[in-house]
């Protein structure tokens, strides 16, 4: 069955700080926009808590989803243009299948949670799971919207962000190396990080995409273009997504709703700072509708609460969230690890138990990997288009991502509170001076001379 959606008389245009114009064509994208589910992600923020290094990254899920839907549409408007199907199974563009890729576009990131992969980690929920689930209950608005379409529409869209749809052109316009998703995020994530790392040329990427009956490759003509985007998504990661405030700020936030998990489960919160739209998931026993209720502003208001909490370290991490108080962190590897400890003990003599106020956090992630059938997720390659037709993968002639192809940046670091800088203990010292010296190369200095730079 083809799906169609009515075109709106005049279309609606959203201003947007990347796009210029989002376009808004079709009544059931409008309508969707226009859902509760939908309306919930202006409420989550799109970085969690990255704003709290880079204080302009206020933005929302909501921005980034409609910014990924006018990539896609502009794509798919491309592809028509120039590549639409003349017979079937030719591996060109097939319009009807426009509809169900503009959809997923735009709701691929609606089963989100608050302050995101944060959250997702502490309550081991999944938000692709969950997007699903949004989709195909009879219960959302989502779903009624999507299934005035056609009945099977709201299960075609989530087979699309679950990687089950059998077009694989939609498939990767959504999720691949290189795909509406990552664009938007990363250009959106440059400008109100107020970087310029994520930058890289949107217009032409989409001029020299093309689909082919595996997926969508990139004429090699084009291949410059596309190395600025894999070079620019390396810089982000390593300049923004992996910033150690940032992280430390995570930490801190995990520890915050560990400790009043241990406490409701104890019996310890008390009645008056009963997170009750917090419980169903510290019961591991929530709804759909229990879980979207929950944004960024209902943790924030159940931190505020817990500021004068009896429980001195849920009341401390909520003061060092709120108000943005971070841990110290240091970076360790294999070599140095065997310290870490000795670290957590002198840490604990010090008055801060280590459970709350110490942890080991890595951030990692590959630039550009080469498809590798072996792997349990193997990565679809980026391949370039040449003259003749035939396809070659992009690490293959590109001396540039070659270089960085499979190479994992990042780092793991040990966060601990920033008030033990101000040790005069000596072993604290000596083993403090330790990881800096491996690690950075640094002169031994007390950590009361280090500069506060990373502030």
């Amino acid at each position: 069955m083809l799906e169609q959606s009515p075109l709106l008389t005049r279309e609606k245009v959203l201003r947007d700080p990347i796009h210029d114009y989002i376009y808004v064509q079709h009544q059931v994208i409008l309508d969707l926009i226009n859902t509760k589910e939908f309306q919930r992600l202006r409420r989550i923020k799109q970085l969690g808590t990255t704003s709290l290094t880079f204080h302009g990254a206020e933005h929302s899920r909501f921005t980034h989803s409609v910014g990924v839907y006018e990539i896609t549409r502009r794509i798919c408007d491309n592809f028509q243009r120039n590549y639409p199907t003349k017979e079937a199974g030719d591996g060109l563009w097939d319009d009807s299948e426009k509809l169900v890729a503009l959809c997923a576009a735009l709701l691929h990131d609606i089963g989100h949670g608050p302050y995101s992969h944060t959250f997702e980690h502490i309550f081991k929920t999944d938000h692709e799971a969950i997007t699903a689930q949004i989709l195909t209950d009879p219960s959302t608005e989502i779903n009624q919207v999507l299934a005035g379409v056609s009945t099977d529409f709201p299960a075609k869209v989530a087979s699309v962000i679950q990687k089950k749809y059998p077009n694989p052109q939609v498939v990767q316009l959504i999720s691949s190396q290189i795909d509406a998703d990552r664009m938007d995020y990363l250009l959106r994530d440059s400008y109100y990080t107020g970087t310029n790392y994520g930058t890289f040329d949107l217009t032409r990427i989409l001029r020299v995409m093309r689909p082919y009956k595996g997926g969508i490759a990139f004429d090699i003509n084009g291949m410059h273009a596309v190395e600025d985007y894999i070079v620019s998504r390396f810089q982000m990661y390593v300049q923004v997504y992996f910033h150690p405030i940032s992280r430390s700020m995570e930490v801190i936030l995990s520890h915050l709703l560990h400790r009043a998990k241990y406490l409701y489960e104890n019996n310890r919160l008390g009645l008056e700072d009963s997170p009750k739209l917090l419980i169903p998931l510290f019961e591991n026993d929530f709804s759909l509708d229990d879980y979207l209720q929950l944004d960024d502003g209902v943790l924030t208001t159940y931190f505020t609460e817990w500021r004068q909490n009896t429980d001195t370290i849920l009341s401390d991490l909520a003061v060092r969230f709120l108000d943005r108080k971070p841990f110290k962190s240091i970076k360790f590897d294999a070599n140095t690890a065997d310290l870490l400890p000795d670290l957590e003990r002198l840490i604990e003599s010090a008055g801060f138990n280590p459970e709350y106020y110490t942890a080991e956090n890595d951030s990692y992630d590959l630039p550009y990997d080469a498809y590798d059938p072996t792997k349990d997720k193997p990565r679809t390659q980026i391949e370039l288009a040449q003259e003749d037709g035939s396809l070659v993968e992009l690490s293959s002639v590109s001396d540039l991502v070659a270089s960085i192809t499979g190479k994992v940046s990042g780092d793991r670091r040990f966060f601990f509170p920033r008030e033990l800088l101000k040790s005069e203990d000596d072993l604290f010292v000596d083993i403090y001076n330790q990881f800096r010296t491996y690690i950075n190369n640094d002169n031994l200095i007390h950590p009361k001379e280090i500069t506060q730079h990373d502030n």
